[in-house]
């Protein structure tokens, strides 16, 4: 697939997410989430169905945050292939690729996948523990614990499948992946990158309460009523 032979809406659609996900990526640095190459932010190309190809966008694989730009953004179809879209051919997708991109196969309602290995929800991952629901701020974004995804090496979509197997159906935009480290889900990118940040956010306190002695979960029915108030009250609305 050549990218500069699809429809003119199709490449304007394209174009834009790449602004937006070059973008984004500067925040994974700026909340401490990502050290060095590691961390990736894709959003999936909003189209329409029927409107065009099922693309998405990603960070390119090794290069540093300080040189990325929306013009070295790779596009990928929902089988994770580069396709032909004015990068070099050299500029290989990241390697998290096929993990995203069976996630926006399996989940429609996914726009934005996110990757970091951030310090504390990295730390929680290694002892396969999920992080308990202790804080009104966890009910809010996340609807309950932060559960813990399935052991799985990178390289195939075994990554992505567990991505898909532990947040169907649960409300937390994250999950930490046993032993690896967080991934988060959202309606977009911008959704995704907050869903991380909260979840370094929450992971830190919550292992910093633990040291003062075992901290108190929340009521199921509290955190229903938080979730529910966050997530369709809080905020602005109607934009």
């Amino acid at each position: 697939m050549v990218l500069s032979e699809l429809d003119e809406e199709v490449q304007a659609a394209v174009a834009a997410t790449r602004e937006r996900v070059a973008a984004l990526h500067a925040e994974l640095p700026r909340w401490g989430l990502v050290v060095w190459t590691a961390g990736n932010v894709s959003e999936r190309v909003p189209l329409g169905r029927g409107q065009g190809p099922g693309l998405f966008v990603i960070k390119p694989s090794g290069v540093s945050y300080d040189e990325l730009s929306p013009s070295t953004m790779v596009v990928c179809t929902l089988q994770g292939d580069k396709i032909e879209d004015g990068t070099p051919a050299s500029l290989a997708p990241s390697s998290d690729t096929a993990a995203h991109a069976y996630v926006y196969r399996h989940m429609e309602e996914v726009g934005g996948v996110v990757h970091t290995h951030s310090t504390y929800a990295t730390a929680w991952a290694a002892r396969r523990e999920p992080i308990p629901c202790v804080l009104t701020m966890m009910a809010d974004e996340f609807g309950g614990d932060i559960p813990v995804g399935p052991f799985a090496l990178i390289g195939d979509d075994s990554i992505g499948r567990g991505i898909v197997e532990t947040l169907s159906g649960s409300r937390s935009p994250a999950v930490l992946m046993a032993n690896h480290g967080p991934f988060t889900i959202g309606r977009d990118a911008r959704a995704a990158v907050k869903a991380a940040a909260m979840c370094e956010e929450v992971a830190r306190t919550v292992h910093i309460a633990r040291q003062g002695g075992e901290p108190v979960p929340i009521d199921q029915a509290q955190i229903d009523s938080l979730n529910e108030r966050y997530q369709h009250v809080y905020g602005q609305r109607g934009q």
